[in-house]
């Protein structure tokens, strides 16, 4: 019962906030406080929505296919890398410095790059989105390896247990944890990349859609496309809490 109320006033505070941020933001616009090209009210963004729905959901359809193809190899990608450095300390130590560099580029630097390395089709996008998202995974993954109990480990050793029953019935399961939390962040930058990607080239998708808008001065489409943008993040996270639930049931007691 104290769960349940609990949950309930989570969400109710989640809401007010949510609905205090719209009175404020329409009546700085009701006011005047700023100009209406500027920051057009939650209104105007709202008609937006409904008006370009369907062309919304065309763009948004190609840019969560470029993230999720993406974040599918960068989650791949970011697995076995952490496998291979948890396994062979040489590997550690080698890859370790080149993962903090590729994090320390900044993704809109790359990208310029990539376009003209692999022109403007789905290609340059995707490896945007798995460089933007496996580290996460890779350091997830690794800490959770790294933080298996050794007295365990040593207790299977002795019983006779192999290196892949080790990793399979306790080094997995005790990344799990940390694989979901590192997944949430990577599936948070998948949509992101994928918009910046979009940015600076391409035929579709919601950063294409949101440079047209912005040339065009329609400043009300384009943050509908910014609170699009953050709604399917947020029920991507979502998806990702679900598969945690059902991959970890033990947490739910």
């Amino acid at each position: 019962m104290k769960r349940k109320l609990r949950n309930i006033t989570d969400k109710a505070s989640y809401l007010i906030a949510v609905v205090a941020i719209l009175i404020i933001w329409q009546m700085l616009c009701t006011l005047k406080v700023v100009p209406s090209f500027m920051l057009p009210s939650p209104i105007r963004v709202g008609q937006a929505f409904v008006s370009e729905f369907f062309i919304l959901m065309q763009h948004a359809r190609v840019t969560l296919i470029e993230a999720m193809v993406g974040l599918a190899f960068g989650v791949v990608i970011g697995f076995v890398t952490a496998v291979l450095m948890d396994s062979y300390e040489i590997i550690n130590r080698a890859v370790y410095p080149v993962l903090v560099i590729t994090q320390t580029i900044p993704t809109v630097a790359i990208a310029p790059l990539l376009v003209l390395w692999l022109g403007y089709e789905m290609t340059p996008k995707i490896v945007l989105i798995v460089i933007a998202t496996f580290f996460p995974i890779t350091i997830g993954v690794l800490d959770g390896l790294k933080s298996t109990d050794q007295d365990a480990i040593q207790l299977m050793k002795s019983m006779g247990a192999t290196k892949v029953q080790v990793f399979t019935q306790l080094k997995f399961k005790s990344s799990l944890g940390s694989f979901f939390s590192s997944l949430k962040i990577s599936v948070a930058y998948s949509i992101v990349g994928a918009v910046i990607s979009e940015w600076l080239g391409g035929f579709e998708g919601l950063g294409v859609y949101m440079t047209r808008v912005k040339k065009s001065f329609a400043y009300d489409k384009m943050f509908a496309v910014i609170i699009l943008i953050s709604v399917l993040s947020i029920l991507l996270m979502g998806v990702v809490k679900l598969l945690r639930i059902k991959c970890m049931p033990w947490e739910r007691k």
